[in-house]
């Protein structure tokens, strides 16, 4: 015990002396470690903010959605008023309620509207026929007021559940609830307001479509009669009719563990109808889930890869400083040799140097890297732009752990070179 006492205190020593020197040193260490646990940090933020943004679109959950095919705008014999017709029908729907199990819930959305107003104002919003199920399906949280309800969609009501966004722009002064506004032609009452949802911007919006904060929403049966299924929207010198009796349908299940098997089954049911026209496409959240995680992890790994780069170089460094320290103090090994030590007290003292100063310098590392992620995570809050980072105790063990290792292998050679030196040859040197 007093001898690794007595090494500890020399080696430490020896360090202290050379102050600045020894900070350099480990200057490879410190941005190795850093950067490991920085980078992990933002990683894993990211990959969170990712995968809670298709979250929201429910794990449980299969989006079967209506797209447009190529050249489906050609369809129709007047060029001036084009008639486009695609996507789901009625009768897919029924054919997927029929065969397709087990289902819990399956939702039916429908885009109707173009021009939404109240006053001299208005708002590009996206409105949809769908059933009080989507709240649900959809983990739509009513901030304000309340959903649809199967009343408001049996009477075929003119009431609207409008998202936050259109709350402000329409209502900047007034409570929504209660309020009204046009949809193309046909005036609705604002029966709730959805609490806003942290989708714009993110993987969620890719997937969607859409930002959720500009949606809204009204009773199936009311789109279906107040709207029928033909849109129509006005271009340069013509006037485009798009006709879709279903535009997107949300099949919800009771467990993770069926969705790939129902999704399976929907895809070779739509496949028999939809397979030339290519019109229909099918989002699974839980596949791509996976898939976030899977290339959020490869990034990482490249990530890490690098920073290790970084140790490495610093380990080299660690190993170049310390042979010229041998060179150095040839001397002091010849006179501690002529005193007594041996060659194992040698490989001690200088291993000390080495370890301490990659500890030290790994220490010094973290602290860097958890302050650059609490800086972004200052950032993000207060200015946004950023996901915020989220530290991880695995990465900075082992980015700590790595750092360590690093000082004891490049540290060995240089000791193992002191201690094989001539006590005679040693105490001639000058």
């Amino acid at each position: 015990m007093n001898f690794l006492f007595a090494t500890l205190r020399l080696g430490l020593a020896n360090l202290w002396v050379h102050k600045l020197r020894s900070l350099l040193t480990a200057l490879g260490i410190i941005i190795g470690v850093g950067a490991v646990v920085a980078i992990a940090a933002y990683g894993e933020g990211t990959k969170r903010a990712a995968i809670q943004d298709i979250m929201r679109l429910g794990a449980n959950n299969i989006i079967i959605r209506s797209v447009k095919p190529p050249g489906s705008n050609v369809a129709g014999q007047n060029e001036a008023t084009r008639l486009s017709e695609y996507g789901l029908t009625r009768k897919d729907v029924r054919r997927l309620k029929q065969t397709v199990q087990p289902i819990e819930r399956m939702v039916e959305l429908k885009r109707v509207g173009d021009r939404i107003r109240r006053g001299t104002r208005s708002v590009p919003g996206a409105v949809f026929g769908t059933t009080p199920g989507l709240q649900e399906a959809a983990s739509l949280t009513v901030e304000r007021g309340r959903y649809l309800t199967d009343s408001d969609n049996d009477g075929s009501r003119n009431f609207a559940v409008i998202g936050a966004e259109v709350a402000e722009l329409l209502f900047p002064l007034d409570d929504p609830v209660g309020g009204s506004f046009l949809i193309d032609t046909q005036r609705f009452v604002v029966v709730g307001v959805l609490r806003r949802v942290g989708l714009a911007g993110g993987a969620g919006t890719a997937l969607v479509g859409r930002d959720l904060n500009y949606d809204i929403h009204i009773p199936l049966r009311t789109a279906n009669t107040r709207f029928g299924d033909v849109r129509q929207s006005l271009g340069q010198g013509s006037r485009e009719r798009t006709k879709i009796e279903i535009s997107e349908v949300i099949v919800q299940l009771a467990s993770q563990d069926q969705v790939r098997g129902v999704a399976a089954k929907i895809e070779r049911l739509i496949d028999t109808e939809h397979s030339e026209t290519n019109d229909v496409s099918l989002i699974v959240p839980l596949e791509l889930i996976e898939q976030a995680e899977r290339v959020q992890f490869r990034s990482n790994v490249l990530m890490i890869v690098i920073g290790g780069l970084s140790l490495f170089v610093g380990g080299v460094g660690i190993m170049n400083i310390m042979l010229a320290s041998v060179t150095e103090r040839t001397r002091e090994i010849g006179i501690r040799r002529a005193l007594g030590a041996t060659r194992r007290h040698i490989v001690a003292q200088f291993l000390v140097e080495t370890t301490t100063l990659s500890c030290v310098g790994g220490l010094i590392g973290v602290g860097c890297g958890l302050a650059v992620s609490l800086g972004l995570q200052w950032y993000a809050q207060n200015f946004g732009g950023v996901e915020p980072p989220v530290v991880m105790l695995l990465p900075v063990a082992i980015a700590f752990s790595f750092a360590v290792l690093v000082g004891i292998a490049f540290g060995l050679y240089p000791a193992v070179r002191a201690s094989q030196q001539d006590p005679i040859v040693a105490l001639r040197h000058d």
